[in-house]
């Protein structure tokens, strides 16, 4: 079964339960996850919201509007944070947390927006965001969005304080755990943040923001070969079209793009 095929048991099963059902007011002209396989196709192949081809999924009449304001209404309350949230505490027995890896990720964009801001080394303008993964791959956190002039130790105590607050909602035990960062990473505000949350950091020595020498330098270079799965996590955030170019202006609604790709993620692979 691809992304793009998914079933309705498929679809009610794992994602429409942990989406919050209309109580009052207007009912949705259809059943919900029949919007949720629309946004999905949008999400996977990266068509605009106008362009969407409602007919594939409803057989009644339908605008691409109206599957963008069910799409959007979500996003606002945080319904695509909290299926993703939900998912990762019945699934966190599945996860490979012998170690965590952490990286960022920076992201063209097309339209501007929010938290947007001209980087030197892609030569355009982009966002960033910072990511925890297991030892498979698999996102387990997100920082905030960031300007993309931004390197990846800016706000780095906010940033994963505030991941590793998403950890905890999802019941995913920190303590003790190894946490693999490259030499962009090896801070006193990054190790501090370590040292709080009693994960031992495994980071490239970075002579320019450490004061140890390489040679009073402790590192496991063997775990830290273990951070490389992060390229398979890439890879399939790329899949998803979407997620290659930022057209959402909203930090709002590029963050929920994220979340449903890291619950796609998450269920293909457990």
């Amino acid at each position: 079964m691809t992304i793009t095929n998914l079933t309705k048991e498929f679809i009610e099963t794992n994602l429409v339960v942990y989406l919050p059902v209309p109580k009052r007011g207007r009912k949705p002209k259809a059943e919900l996850w029949c919007y949720v396989k629309a946004i999905i196709h949008k999400f996977k192949t990266g068509t605009q919201w106008s362009e969407l081809p409602v007919k594939q999924f409803f057989n009644i009449d339908i605008s691409p509007n109206a599957v963008f304001k069910h799409f959007n209404k979500w996003s606002k309350i945080g319904a695509w944070k909290k299926l993703w949230t939900a998912l990762l505490t019945k699934n966190k027995s599945k996860l490979a947390l012998s170690s965590m890896q952490v990286d960022g990720s920076h992201t063209r964009v097309h339209n501007g927006g929010e938290k947007v801001a001209y980087q030197k080394r892609k030569k355009a303008k982009t966002s960033n965001a910072l990511f925890f993964t297991d030892s498979k791959g698999i996102p387990v956190a997100m920082s905030q969005i960031m300007e993309g002039n931004h390197h990846d130790s800016y706000k780095i105590e906010k940033n994963m304080r505030e991941m590793f607050a998403d950890l905890e909602c999802s019941k995913i035990e920190t303590n003790a755990l190894f946490l693999n960062a490259d030499a962009g990473f090896d801070c006193k505000g990054f190790r501090q943040i370590c040292k709080d949350y009693e994960v031992i950091p495994n980071v490239k020595h970075n002579p320019r923001g450490s004061k140890l020498s390489a040679s009073e330098y402790i590192m496991d270079d063997k775990l830290y070969q273990e951070r490389f799965v992060i390229e398979r996590t890439n890879a399939w955030l790329d899949g998803f079209k979407t997620l290659l170019v930022r057209y959402e202006k909203t930090v709002q609604n590029w963050k929920s793009f994220h979340y449903i790709a890291f619950a796609l993620i998450l269920i293909k692979n457990n």
